[in-house]
């Protein structure tokens, strides 16, 4: 891992994020529901269902969304796929690329638990959940943003990301049956083994979501040796 290359990639990518005007858009989301949820609920403690959502929405739309729109603006330029074949790897690519999207994911994040209460993750077990999740998104985020062609694309796979990973509390107001093969995928999601891990006090859920987490780990290495090595 070389610090010089990795301060190069952060640092020309935070010029292009500021230049972007939707990236810059996209950390205040999280915020906006936050504040949105919270006069809605009025005193009332916040069910960990909503306050998941807001994290979900952060990590699907600032993490993932955020580095697969970098990435899609650098395969428009043509500048993405010199990266990758550039002296730099793997290591060095992901962490310089991903430090911008956690800078802005922390912020983000971090102001909507704020608003909407901290409490419920102020233990070692929730902490290494938030960890494990925001880099399931990161990974995941990665790995499709070598593919995005252009800036306006990251939309198409952005959608799903957001309602299958980042949305997945939400079936919960839809009044499905137990039963239902649509509830029992949703269960097994990142985001639904976290909230099941604050309600069972459980390690297995964060051992589910560690597995996701490889799972998209794998995912963006596979898709970056694709890259490199195609024509």
């Amino acid at each position: 891992m070389n610090a010089q290359r990795i301060m190069a990639i952060f640092e020309k990518d935070v010029k292009d994020f500021m230049k972007n005007t939707s990236l810059i858009f996209m950390p205040a989301l999280p915020i906006i529901l936050a504040l949105l949820y919270s006069q809605m609920g009025g005193d009332e403690e916040m069910p960990l269902f909503i306050i998941y959502i807001v994290i979900g929405t952060g990590f699907a739309v600032v993490t993932a969304g955020g580095i697969m729109m970098m990435m899609a603006e650098e395969n428009e330029k043509k500048t993405l796929r010199g990266l990758i074949m550039s002296p730099a790897s793997f290591i060095d690519i992901i962490v310089g690329k991903s430090l911008v999207s956690t800078l802005f994911t922390v912020v983000s994040v971090g102001i909507g638990l704020l608003i909407l209460g901290i409490d419920p993750f102020l233990n070692i077990k929730a902490i290494l959940g938030l960890i494990l999740l925001f880099f399931f998104f990161l990974f995941l985020g990665i790995g499709i943003g070598l593919f995005v062609k252009t800036v306006g694309m990251t939309t198409v796979y952005l959608m799903p990301i957001m309602f299958l990973f980042g949305f997945t509390p939400m079936i919960e107001l839809l009044g499905l049956n137990e039963t239902s093969i649509a509830l029992k995928i949703a269960n097994i999601l990142p985001v639904s083994q976290l909230i099941t891990m604050h309600d069972s006090n459980a390690w297995l859920p964060l051992g589910i979501v560690l597995i996701w987490t490889i799972a998209a780990a794998l995912f963006a290495y596979v898709c970056f040796i694709k890259v490199k090595k195609d024509d």
